[in-house]
């Protein structure tokens, strides 16, 4: 891992855009579709917009989550953007990973087929958590793909040994021992599914009354749905497995791969967030080079659903200002 120092460069405060917004109120989750990619059957949401030209988008959920934590966001967007939230291999209403590979590297090769296959590109490419992590492989490895990019609490590597959730808590390193980490998984899945469904909530929220009960419901329905699958197990472990070796044996190759980026980022983190280390927020957005920083008060891992409204602004803002700077390099 690289030594702890100062970011490489003091990334700037991310702007705001002050444009109107659509209401969320009474919004449901987005509709969807299955399609092949890959020889995967993945699952993909799509927010309607009424504009006919407006740009496309992705999102990708992190590890546990699915298309639905993009509900709040997608509808405060969709003014602007015709937005697309995949399911990845093994979550949500997806099938299965082909060949069982939940690398963070399949993960993102199924990102980049579906950009390819849909003929949707470049987009306005937006990644949590795990997410994140994958969004920051497509835009470095494709940046054909990519109009712009925005990260919210990116899992990305460590900077130091730390007694923190995603590197040195031991129940999580049970995950990593073969035999075990399915028994562990399995125990979960016998809590029941409400009971599990707060604690993510009570793990990922800062404060956990923001959340709605329909989005609340919303999340009950979706886990008992995906409970039923028979690769939950297995696309969890994987992935988590994947995320962790990345993190530890490919460390310093992830840091170095975030200086190659070349569109404009956004940063965005939950002065909160129990699971990614909030002080890594300056590090990252430093590391990339045309990125801007959100530091947010008092708000967890997810701040897409927390705190939509002010994410949403945030990376309004971003696509406003690539889409100023492509007409003055046109005119």
């Amino acid at each position: 891992m690289p030594r702890r120092k100062g970011p490489e460069r003091d990334a700037p405060t991310a702007r705001l855009s002050e444009s109107p917004l659509p209401a969320v109120d009474g919004v449901s989750s987005w509709p969807g579709r299955t399609v092949e990619v890959g020889g995967q059957d993945v699952f993909v949401r799509t927010t309607p917009s009424d504009r006919a030209d407006a740009e496309p988008a992705l999102f990708v959920h992190g590890l546990g989550g699915a298309s639905t934590n993009w509900t709040d966001l997608a509808a405060l967007l969709r003014d602007d953007l015709a937005i697309e939230a995949i399911d990845l291999p093994g979550f949500g209403r997806s099938g299965p990973a082909r060949n069982d590979d939940y690398s963070l590297e399949a993960h993102a090769r199924t990102v980049i087929a579906y950009l390819e296959q849909s003929a949707r590109g470049p987009v306005h490419l937006i990644g949590n958590s795990m997410g994140g992590a994958i969004s920051l492989i497509v835009a470095a490895t494709r940046p054909d793909l990519i109009r712009t990019l925005s990260l919210i609490s990116p899992a990305v590597p460590d900077r130091k040994i730390r007694a923190h959730v995603l590197k040195t808590d031991w129940r999580f390193a049970l995950l990593l021992v073969p035999m075990i980490g399915m028994r562990a998984l399995r125990k979960l899945g016998s809590i029941p599914v409400e009971s599990r469904v707060k604690g993510t909530i009570a793990l990922c929220f800062a404060d956990p009354s923001r959340l709605s009960k329909q989005r609340y419901d919303e999340m009950v329905s979706e886990a008992k749905a995906r409970a039923d699958s028979p690769w939950v197990d297995t696309a969890t472990l994987r992935s988590t497995r994947g995320l962790v070796r990345s993190q530890f044996l490919k460390g310093r190759a992830g840091w170095a791969q975030m200086s190659t980026i070349s569109a404009p980022t956004l940063v965005v983190w939950g002065d909160e967030d129990k699971l990614v280390a909030p002080d890594l927020a300056p590090y990252v957005a430093g590391a990339i080079p045309h990125s801007r920083l959100l530091v947010l008060d008092n708000v967890g891992h997810v701040a897409m659903i927390e705190m939509p409204e002010i994410t949403a602004r945030a990376v309004l803002a971003l696509v406003e200002d690539a889409r100023a700077t492509v007409r003055a390099d046109d005119s």
